[in-house]
């Protein structure tokens, strides 16, 4: 069944925005990619490096992982170049009660 994780109010992630979570053992990032709010593993899956220390491109809602460059879709966790090849997990984000909340199994 699925859990919902508190990550802050809404106005508190406004465009180009970004908030970490952790749930269990899982760092889950979610970023306001031009009013879209999304969420993925903030773990590269090349070598595990934090993505939410990386650059954020709001235009093709993307993340570079400030390691070694690999390019992760925010909306799927699929990365898009090298070196990195395996996506992470992403996940629903839903906005209840004027609160951003991430949907986890």
């Amino acid at each position: 069944m699925a859990e919902l994780i508190d990550v802050c109010p809404v106005d508190e992630l406004g465009p180009g925005a970004l908030r970490t979570v952790e749930w269990e053992d899982l760092e889950i990032m979610v970023v306001n990619c031009g009013g879209e709010l999304l969420a993925m593993e903030d773990r590269c899956s090349h070598d595990n490096g934090q993505l939410a220390e990386g650059t954020i491109d709001p235009a093709r809602c993307t993340v570079e992982c400030p390691r070694h460059g690999a390019l992760f879709d925010l909306r799927t966790g699929t990365p898009l170049t090298l070196p990195a090849y395996v996506p992470v997990e992403s996940f629903p984000v839903v906005v209840a009660d004027g609160m951003v909340r991430v949907e986890v199994e």
